[in-house]
C-alpha cells in the first residue's frame, strides 16, 4: 500500500491511497467465498457454483462492494497512521479506480485536527480567590442542613406569605373559555418559587384559607404552547390550606441526626468549617485553572473545525441528559417544560463546546511544545487513584480500558495544565470579582 497526503485550505486535505492489485484480488476471493454460500444455479448445489460461472452470470463487479468493505477501512487507517494526521470526522471517500487485476485507488477528503500556534502561556495572571470560612458561612451551611429536617406545618390562621406552601384549586380561562391544561385540584405550590407564570404567585400573598380570587396573568411571548403565548388569561383560584416550614432548633441531640460522626453542636460546626474550607480550596483551584486555560487558549491561534465542535456538543448533550436522569427527568420531558428542542439546546451549548475544544487543543499543543512525557510511574499512580475512587482493582481497570493511550493523553494534558499553574502570577481579586465569587458560592449552595 502507498499513500499521498495533500493539505488543502483550512483543516481539510486529500488522502490518496493505492492498494496493490494482489491485495484487492485477495479481497475479491474473500468476497466470493462470502456471497457464493447463498448462490445456486441450475445444475449446481447451493454454495457450489464455480467462480468462473459466477462471474460469467453476475459479473465480477458484483463482488466489488464486498471486496471494498474488506480493504477500505484497514488501508485508510494505515494510511492515516503513516502520514501522522489526526482525522476529526468521517472522511468523504471517492473510488478513483477499481478493477480486477489492477491496483485499487481511492481518495479520502479528510478534516484533520487543526494546527495550533501558541501565544503567551507562561507568566499569565490568575486571580487568587479567598478560601476563608466565616461564621456566616458556617451558619448558612448548618441552616441548609436544618432545612432538610424541617417539617411542613398547617397554618390555620393568618395569610399567605412568601415561602409558604399553599394547596389550591385553579381553573384557567382565556376570553371566557376554559383552556386545556389550565385546571388542577389540590395542587401544592411554594409561593415565591417561580414555578408558575410571572405574576401568579405574587397575587396569592395576603389570601387566607377558603379565599377565592381571580388571578390575572399574561403568558410569555415564548411560551411553549403557541395558542397561549403572549395572551392574557384569568385563573379562578381557591386556597384550600396553607403550610409553613418549621425548622427545628439546633442542639446536641439534633446534631446526631444531622451527622452521625459528631456528638455536639461545637463538633458539628468544626466539621462544617473543615468541609467548607476544602470545598472553597477546590473551587478556588478550579477557578484559577479555568482562568489560566481560557487566557492561554485566547492567546493561541486556532481554526476550530465545525466537526470537532459538533462532536463536543454530542458529548455535552449526553452529559446533560445523564444529569437530568439523576433528577428523574428525561430529555423529552425537559424539552416540553423548557420549550426548547434539541437544536435550541445545542445552540445554547455551542459557545461552551467551542471553548472546550480550544482549551483541549491548547493543552495538547503545550504538552507537545514542552516535550511532556508520561512515565510508567505516572500511569501506575493514576491507576491507583482510579482504583481507590471506584473501588476496582487496578488489574480490572487495565482489562476494561485495554489500550492505555487515552489515559496517557489525559495525564499529559494534566501536566500541561500544571505548566500553566507553575508559571502563573497570582493577584488578589478586585472587589467586583470577590463579590461575584461570593454570589457563585451562594448559587452553588442553593443548587445543593
Amino acid at each position: 500500500m502507498s499513500q499521498k497526503w495533500e493539505k488543502q485550505e483550512g483543516n481539510e486535505g486529500i488522502l490518496t491511497v493505492t492498494v496493490p492489485a494482489e491485495e484487492f484480488n485477495q479481497a475479491l476471493d474473500e468476497a466470493f467465498a462470502k456471497v457464493s454460500k447463498d448462490v445456486s444455479l441450475p445444475g449446481f448445489r447451493k454454495g457450489k457454483v464455480p467462480r468462473q460461472m459466477f462471474e460469467s452470470r453476475f459479473g465480477v463487479e458484483s463482488l466489488y462492494q464486498d471486496a471494498l468493505d474488506i480493504v477500505l477501512s484497514p488501508n485508510y487507517a494505515k494510511a492515516v497512521d503513516e502520514e501522522g494526521i489526526t482525522p476529526v470526522d468521517q472522511p468523504e471517500v471517492d473510488i478513483v479506480e477499481m478493477e480486477k487485476g489492477k491496483d485499487l485507488v481511492f481518495t479520502a477528503k479528510v478534516t484533520v485536527e487543526p494546527e495550533v500556534k501558541l501565544g503567551e502561556y507562561k507568566g499569565l495572571e490568575a486571580t487568587k480567590l479567598s478560601t476563608e470560612v466565616t461564621e456566616a458561612d458556617i451558619d448558612h451551611e448548618i441552616g441548609h442542613m436544618l432545612e432538610h429536617q424541617a417539617e411542613m406545618v398547617i397554618k390555620d390562621d393568618g395569610e399567605v406569605e412568601d415561602g409558604d406552601t399553599v394547596n389550591l384549586d385553579f381553573d384557567g380561562y382565556m376570553d371566557g373559555e376554559q383552556f386545556d391544561g389550565g385546571k388542577a385540584e389540590d395542587f401544592d405550590l411554594e409561593v415565591g418559587s417561580g414555578s408558575f407564570i410571572g405574576g401568579f404567585e405574587e397575587q396569592l400573598v395576603g389570601l387566607k384559607v377558603g379565599d377565592e380570587k381571580d388571578v390575572e396573568v399574561t403568558f410569555p411571548e415564548d411560551y411553549q404552547a403557541e395558542e397561549l403565548a403572549g395572551k392574557p388569561a384569568t385563573f379562578k383560584v381557591k386556597i384550600n390550606s396553607i403550610k409553613v416550614q418549621e425548622t427545628p432548633e439546633l442542639d446536641d441531640d439534633l446534631v446526631k441526626e444531622l451527622d452521625q460522626g459528631v456528638e455536639t453542636v461545637d463538633e458539628l460546626k468544626a466539621k462544617v468549617e473543615k468541609d467548607l474550607k476544602e470545598a472553597k480550596e477546590n473551587q478556588a483551584d478550579v477557578a484559577m485553572k479555568e482562568e489560566l486555560l481560557l487566557k492561554a487558549s485566547d492567546n493561541a491561534e486556532i481554526d476550530v473545525p465545525e466537526a470537532m465542535v459538533n462532536t463536543e456538543l454530542d458529548r455535552m448533550l449526553q452529559e446533560f441528559e445523564q444529569n437530568l436522569s439523576q433528577q428523574g427527568i428525561n430529555l423529552e420531558m425537559y424539552q416540553q417544560l423548557s420549550g426548547q428542542d434539541e437544536n435550541a439546546l445545542r445552540e445554547t451549548m455551542k459557545e461552551d463546546a467551542e471553548n472546550r475544544v480550544k482549551t483541549n487543543l491548547t493543552l495538547k499543543q503545550i504538552a507537545a511544545d514542552e516535550n511532556i512525557e508520561v512515565a510508567e510511574t505516572d500511569l501506575d499512580k493514576e491507576l491507583e487513584k482510579m482504583s481507590e475512587q471506584f473501588g476496582i482493582k487496578v488489574e480490572d481497570i487495565k482489562s476494561t480500558l485495554g489500550d492505555l493511550s487515552m489515559l496517557e493523553q489525559d495525564i499529559k494534558v494534566q501536566k500541561a495544565l500544571d505548566v500553566l499553574v507553575d508559571n502563573a502570577k497570582f493577584v488578589e481579586p478586585s472587589e467586583d470579582e470577590a463579590s461575584e465569587s461570593e454570589e457563585t458560592e451562594e448559587s452553588t449552595e442553593e443548587e445543593k
